[in-house]
């Protein structure tokens, strides 16, 4: 259901009291209730607001005896590390500590409390127990918000690991009590809500004109203006004169007690925003819903710069870019003052929203139709099972667009109600457009060729495209995708361009045994990366705006540059670009240390993904000593699934290094390639995986098994699948990431047992010693000296046969233990990529003994298949040359 206009909200015949909750997470949800309850007060009605918020907040624009501020914080949002950055666990901890440990309490009270003012309606932006505790009282509730916590938590439990994922599915439950969900523009996924009302943008009201504004502040109607608004600053952030261009003036808010320069305005903590948002020629800060919709309405060019791990950005950056009211500024531009060709830009855009802008007046002539009696809703459905089904939903829109994609009925709709729709465009050319026909003679292979892969020759088309779009108007209606539209500037069409593939893989059989020297078995899979790279002269080298400004601001000419563009960002996080000087891998005339780069790249979560690709260059002139004098451009496609177990990040390293490889004439065997690439993502990314996801890149074979021992990559070649056998991969749902903190915390566990397990052996070699009468001091049988030896000095768990792991050490290893105890008992764990955190408790038996026995279950796997293929083969021949034969061959093949 969609409500745009009503005649207002008119005054009912009954007094009504509501109970208005306000999620704690910053200022935007606060100043957006506002509006809301300023009508429903303008109607007569009595407003309780339930918030942390300061009271200035709502005094400032409401002056009335019917609103009332109880001060209570019943969830916490999202905790900061600073402006730009959500610190994930932190931010579970706190929702823990705040709403889930006090939950039977809180419960008590809010019951209590409702029942005390004889409340009409619950309304909540978006604090979960706030509808539970309704629905205890007695009272209906609705929400009203563009997301729920639910959606955003979901993938902050991949960084705490196993704890806290109980809080997800309480928070849907206690959403799905919930009459029904006013539904604001710029939303995500809520599946905790079966049933929804769709109503225009929340925008407070202007108080004052634009040239009222300037005048008080004393600036004239030509001088450019941008509001710097972040809500605080960066940390260890400090504003400089020369940040601006030339006759400049920036307001900002929330700034700290420091002097800032002349040409920057402090303005007070109660300023009224609005009106210096709409005095103002540009808006410079990060996104949430209040900053974007305002813009939007007031048609003010907003220059935002990502906030990590927050997951409602990328929906309101999509309808903000829009309706072209967005330019998106990298964050080491922000924080090193680069910020000229930004604001350039963003003074030539033209916001074209011209949608509804009354939300606060709809939402509250519903919510008083609701406390009256009138019934929007229909039957709910469980919280909990709607999520689930959301989970597959919001897998499914991390895809990239018009790659074998289906949206569900339910989201495309809410797309089309935006208009939305028409700005999604394939990569490649759509279907029926007969504008573009492309053919292999739209280009040249010079070397090598597509191997008979389509996916090869559907990359090698979408790089035609490219140079179409290059010169293609861009319009509201034909809008192409960001990412391609930088895509189409990356190279130079005249020089040529190298392209490499690399595949995902299957674990069949080994997988998180690699790291502990297990054989494993991979298979390619037909999802895979090609990554397009131009090897050019730097004077050659087209450069974005940016990077060519800073290399202005430096006084330099033309030097080395890498710039790359990586499709898929579209709905997840992530940016979509990313360069740097090649200069910059350089310290002190060598390459710079692993540990500095993987500094360098995590000051940034939403251009962290670039580690993968741009670190390769580095572990070339590291290990290699390759210099790098030419620029490099690096297009990098992936249908490899992220997150799903199959190695998407492995594939983007083999085909970034293959492809590096290629343009510059080195010769890297593949296993070489795979050790190298293995290097990237221990040392630069932080992830502590073992080599056999690069391997099974670089050497695996289309429809064969890699046998590999990963001690550490000891290639036994390949093990052919019997024609009838195939193997599949069936998506859990469950997100995975070698960088994650399950990851990380089993493979610490299994280094920890592996230590328990040499220091028990050697604490029993002495034993095994003849004693002075020349008998063995233990039994026969289980004091082999060479064994004992052996696994004193252990090197990979699946050294261990799981007989001698039963009969000597697992009674010794506990289920468990805490970081500090292991490390006062057994020193160091001897793991280069892991570290133990003392206060932490590690599961030690279940990461040592899966090793063990998943080695064993390897080996008796890949004999069988070898045993099959040999019969089978036997009676092959034997039904082509008769039985006399038979016995002869069933003999030789024995």
């Amino acid at each position: 259901m969609r409500i745009n206009e009503t005649d207002g909200v008119s005054a009912s015949s009954k007094h009504l009291v509501f109970a208005y909750y306000v999620t704690g997470h910053g200022f935007g949800h606060a100043t957006r209730v506002v509006e809301v309850v300023r009508n429903l007060i303008s109607a007569g009605h009595d407003v309780h607001v339930v918030t942390g918020a300061p009271d200035f907040v709502f005094t400032s624009e409401i002056q009335s005896p019917r609103l009332f501020i109880r001060k209570v914080l019943l969830d916490c949002g999202a905790v900061q590390a600073d402006a730009l950055t959500v610190d994930r666990l932190a931010s579970l901890e706190k929702y823990s500590e705040t709403a889930v440990a006090p939950r039977k309490s809180i419960l008590k009270d809010e019951v209590e409390w409702l029942n005390s003012i004889k409340a009409d309606l619950v309304v909540s932006d978006v604090v979960p127990v706030a509808c539970r505790a309704a629905a205890d009282a007695g009272i209906r509730s609705v929400c009203v918000t563009n997301f729920s916590w639910d959606f955003i938590y979901a993938e902050y439990v991949m960084a705490a690991g196993h704890h806290h994922r109980s809080i997800v599915w309480q928070i849907a439950e206690d959403y799905s009590h919930c009459e029904f969900l006013i539904r604001l523009p710029g939303y995500c996924p809520m599946p905790a809500f079966r049933d929804v009302i769709d109503v225009p943008l929340v925008v407070r009201r202007l108080h004052k004109s634009r040239k009222e504004v300037r005048k008080e502040l004393g600036i004239e109607d030509d001088v450019k203006l941008l509001i710097l608004n972040f809500g605080g600053q960066p940390a260890g952030w400090k504003l400089k004169e020369e940040y601006l261009p030339s006759g400049w003036k920036c307001l900002v808010c929330g700034a700290s007690d420091s002097q800032l320069p002349p040409n920057f305005i402090k303005l007070p903590k109660d300023a009224y925003t609005p009106d210096f948002m709409a005095a103002s020629d540009c808006m410079l800060g990060k996104i949430g819903y209040g900053t974007v919709s305002e813009a939007l309405a007031y048609k003010l060019p907003f220059v935002f710069v990502r906030r990590d791990y927050f997951n409602e950005e990328p929906f309101l950056r999509n309808m903000l870019e829009f309706y072209q009211g967005g330019v998106e500024m990298i964050r080491r531009d922000l924080l090193t003052g680069h910020w000229k060709p930004y604001l350039e830009r963003a003074i030539s855009l033209k916001p074209c929203y011209e949608g509804g802008i009354n939300g606060g007046e709809v939402a509250a002539h519903i919510l008083q139709e609701t406390a009256i009696g009138k019934n929007y809703a229909s039957d709910k459905l469980s919280g909990a099972r709607r999520l689930r089904d959301a989970i597959i939903f919001g897998y499914e829109l991390q895809r990239v667009p018009g790659r074998d994609v289906s949206i569900p009925e339910w989201y495309q709709t809410a797309e089309d109600e935006l208009g939305l729709s028409a700005s999604r465009s394939p990569p490649c050319t759509p279907e029926g457009d007969s504008t573009v026909k492309l053919s292999t003679e739209d280009f040249e292979i010079l070397h090598g060729d597509c191997q008979g892969l389509p996916d090869t020759m559907s990359f090698l088309k979408s790089l035609v495209e490219l140079d179409i779009i290059k010169d293609s108007d861009r319009t509201p209606e034909k809008r192409q995708m960001r990412e391609r539209k930088a895509a189409a500037g990356l190279f130079n069409w005249e020089e040529e361009i190298f392209v490499a593939r690399a595949p995902g893989r299957l674990d069949v059989m080994g997988g998180i045994a690699d790291y502990s020297g297990s054989l494993v078995l991979q298979m390619p899979i037909r999802e895979a990366c090609h990554v397009a790279l131009q090897k050019i002269s730097p004077s050659k080298q087209r450069l974005w705006k940016h990077a060519l400004a800073r290399h202005n601001d430096k006084g330099q000419g033309p030097m080395p540059v890498l710039q790359i563009v990586s499709y898929g960002s579209e709905l997840s996080n992530r940016g979509p670009t990313f360069d740097m000087d090649l200069s910059d891998f350089m310290d002190e005339g060598k390459p710079m240390s692993y540990e500095k780069a993987k500094k360098y790249f995590d000051t940034n979560p939403s251009q962290k993904w670039a580690a993968y690709v741009a670190g390769t260059i580095l572990v070339l002139m590291t290990e290699l000593g390759v210099r790098f004098e030419d620029s490099i451009s690096m297009l990098v496609s992936s249908a490899v699934p992220e997150g799903k177990g199959v190695s998407s990040s492995a594939s983007v390293e083999v085909a970034s290094m293959s492809a590096i490889a290629a343009a510059h004439g080195l010769n890297i065997h593949p296993r070489d390639l795979a050790l190298l690439c293995q290097k990237v993502e221990n040392h630069i990314v932080g992830a502590p995986c073992g080599v056999m996801d690069q391997m099974a890149s670089a050497c695996g074979e289309a429809n064969k098994l890699l046998a590999m021992v990963c001690q550490p990559a000891e290639l036994l070649g390949v093990v052919e699948i019997p024609s009838h056998i195939r193997f599949w991969g069936i998506d859990s749902g469950i997100r995975h990431s070698v960088g994650g903190a399950d990851y990380g915390s089993v493979r610490a566990g299994a280094f920890m047992g592996r230590k328990m397990i040499k220091s028990t052996a050697s604490g029993m070699l002495p034993q095994s010693l003849p004693s002075s009468n020349g008998l063995n001091n233990i039994e026969p049988e289980v004091d082999g000296v060479e064994l004992l030896e052996a696994e004193a000095s252990l090197d990979y768990l699946c050294n261990l046969s799981p007989h001698r792991f039963e009969a000597l050490y697992a009674k010794n290893i506990p289920e468990s233990i805490v970081g500090e105890e292991f490390s006062k008992n057994y020193g160091d764990h001897n793991d280069p990529v892991t570290v133990i955190d003392p206060k932490r408790t590690y599961f030690v038996r279940a990461p040592v003994c899966h090793p063990i026995y998943e080695n064993f279950r390897v080996k008796v796997c890949q004999r069988i298949l070898i045993a099959y293929l040999i019969v089978w083969r036997i009676e092959f021949l034997c039904t082509r040359i008769g039985p006399a034969f038979c016995s002869y061959f069933l003999l030789c093949e024995r």
